[in-house]
């Protein structure tokens, strides 16, 4: 098993374009479209700041509107111009619903992590 090194993580994540999220309302899979939500609603401009300590954060709050009123959505999915899937997360603390007004937010607190296996 190999265990790169902060740095070395952090080169890798700088060298990925990571500029759109979309919504999913269960796994996205391997591909990143499973469970897609609100179509075209459901995808956003990101900035994700340069990695540190082997992750990057969101620059600013990325705002969804004209979900469904109380649409779940329980995972995001990080892309590339839209073409190039990097990733997916669970959506674990925060809210997991559009509120009544079809409005969702994914907060700085999102980060893209590489972490070792245990």
């Amino acid at each position: 098993m190999s265990v790169f090194s902060a740095a070395a993580k952090d080169a890798m994540l700088d060298a990925l374009t990571c500029d759109e999220i979309q919504l999913h309302n269960g796994d996205p899979g391997a591909a990143g479209t499973a469970n897609r939500v609100g179509g075209a609603n459901g995808e956003a401009a990101a900035v994700f700041a340069a990695a540190s300590s082997a992750s990057r954060a969101l620059n600013a709050d990325v705002d969804f509107t004209g979900l469904s009123a109380d649409q779940s959505v329980t995972w995001i999915s990080v892309w590339e111009s839209g073409v190039q899937f990097n990733g997916k997360a669970q959506i674990t603390t925060g809210d997991v619903a559009a509120n009544a007004a079809g409005e969702y937010t994914v907060t700085t607190a999102t980060t893209l992590d590489l972490d070792d296996p245990v």
